[in-house]
């Protein structure tokens, strides 16, 4: 099963940006569904980005417009720009994989087809 790690959370202000970098170990890295969650204590995971392996890209309407998913160019890493964070923003971010397609439009942001998850990276956006 691909391993994933995620580097580059942090604390910044509001307004600010920061950018998530996740690298997985498989040599296949290319042919994942790569997601994006994130959990705020006592709250269920939330779907952010999702990057099929066409890329295309689906976002949940709060982060839109700010809030840029892709791939890197030696194809091993999947980043999460983030621009103009709130303090809403404020959660441990987790990066997610499922091999080839990503999940149906209706669950491609729910956690529960998603197979391989990293540690988590905390961010912290203050008001």
């Amino acid at each position: 099963q691909v391993q994933l790690v995620e580097s580059g959370g942090g604390s910044v202000q509001g307004g600010g940006s920061l950018r998530l970098s996740c690298e997985g170990t498989d040599p296949s890295w290319s042919s994942y569904c790569l997601a994006w969650f994130r959990r705020v204590s006592g709250k269920e995971r939330e779907g952010v980005a999702v990057l099929g392996i066409d890329e295309k890209a689906t976002y949940v309407d709060s982060v839109k417009g700010r809030f840029t998913i892709s791939r890197g160019t030696n194809k091993h890493t999947v980043y999460l720009n983030m621009n103009n964070l709130i303090p809403q923003d404020t959660a441990m971010y987790y990066c997610a994989a499922v091999p080839l397609h990503c999940p149906p439009p209706l669950n491609i942001m729910s956690s529960t087809w998603y197979h391989a998850w990293g540690q988590g990276t905390q961010v912290t956006v203050s008001s």
